[in-house]
């Protein structure tokens, strides 16, 4: 009768139901046994992300016209959103538990989106009684799966077809290159960096690890059933991956990244077969969109690691996130 009702369960356990909001359409009739649910009325027209994960979704779904707020973020790449910050369209309306309440309540948006257990800072917005709406995109341990979000983000939108649409083309080219590195020798790989005396790698079944094994590259912390991130130490993993093809990075730093660079930070890293052999696979997020883009573009990022590992399976294609370092 003109509504939906929609539940949201955490990826991490979805053996119960954790949020629940009616959208109701224009028009729309609910019956009594929705009472206490809360109402989003949909089409939302004005929409505060907190997240440039929740940004790539808006981006790719085309409504950048509905959002009136985004986190204070570091870069920005896109230049509809850029433009529409510097003329005051969209408000930065600060960050991880520094939001600023008076800007959110002056938009007065329809919703904010937010990512419940990853950053704090939104009891005044529920205080105030914003509708806050979680994302958790995260929480997926698949490219696919934190992808396959566009569709929970059309619904806000009336543009579920179109979410149907892009997702159903990104699974297909996705599982298209999937497919070719079935019969490939594969390359051991392993990822991060040692900061402050502490290497922050993921877990054998996290989000980076699928990306591995579907791009035809082996991780070396592959037995480990975690999915999130892991905290070791650089003897640790030195014993796994010593002798590793590859090497995985992605930071932001100032200016250009070089294999001098790196070992300025950390003279150790030398002893690396991937170190010596220069094949670090790095991505710099100074440079690239990679968090403001890549999570609805796992196809590329997956192909980005392809060209890397496996070369000659595409051989005319040019990397947009990933490519290895070069001097």
């Amino acid at each position: 009768e003109g509504f939906k009702h929609l539940s949201i369960l955490n990826p991490t356990d979805t053996s119960k139901v954790d949020y629940e909001f009616i959208l109701l359409g224009k028009g729309g009739r609910l019956p009594k046994i929705y009472k206490g649910i809360p109402v989003i009325n949909i089409p939302v027209k004005k929409t505060v992300c907190l997240t440039l994960t929740q940004l790539s979704y808006l981006i790719k779904l085309d409504v950048v016209d509905n959002i009136c707020g985004i986190n204070d973020s570091k870069y920005l790449f896109n230049e509809e959103v850029k433009k529409k910050v510097k003329e005051g369209d969209i408000k930065i309306v600060g960050r991880k538990g520094n939001f600023k309440t008076e800007i959110v309540m002056a938009e007065d948006p329809d919703l904010i989106f937010v990512s419940p257990f990853k950053e704090g800072g939104y009891d005044n917005f529920k205080d105030v009684g914003f509708n806050l709406v979680p994302v958790l995109s995260y929480s997926e341990n698949t490219p696919l799966g934190r992808a396959e979000w566009l569709k929970f983000m059309g619904l806000f939108y009336g543009k579920e077809k179109m979410a149907d649409s892009l997702f159903n083309s990104i699974e297909k080219e996705y599982n298209r290159l999937k497919e070719i590195t079935d019969n490939q020798v594969r390359p051991i790989v392993f990822s991060g960096e040692c900061i402050s005396g502490v290497w922050y790698g993921v877990g054998g079944q996290s989000y980076l690890a699928h990306f591995f094994q579907d791009a035809g590259a082996e991780y070396v912390w592959k037995d480990n059933t975690e999915t999130g991130a892991l905290r070791l130490d650089f003897e640790t993993v030195y014993s796994r991956a010593a002798n590793a093809k590859y090497w995985r990075i992605l930071n932001s730093f100032n200016g250009e990244f070089s294999y001098d660079a790196l070992i300025q930070k950390d003279e150790r890293y030398n002893d690396f077969s991937a170190f010596k052999n220069k094949k670090i696979v790095y991505c710099n997020m100074r440079d690239k969109p990679f968090y403001e883009n890549s999570p609805v573009e796992p196809e590329v990022v997956l192909a980005d690691y392809i060209k890397v590992f496996h070369p000659d399976l595409l051989p005319d294609y040019k990397p947009k996130y990933y490519s290895l370092l070069k001097r």
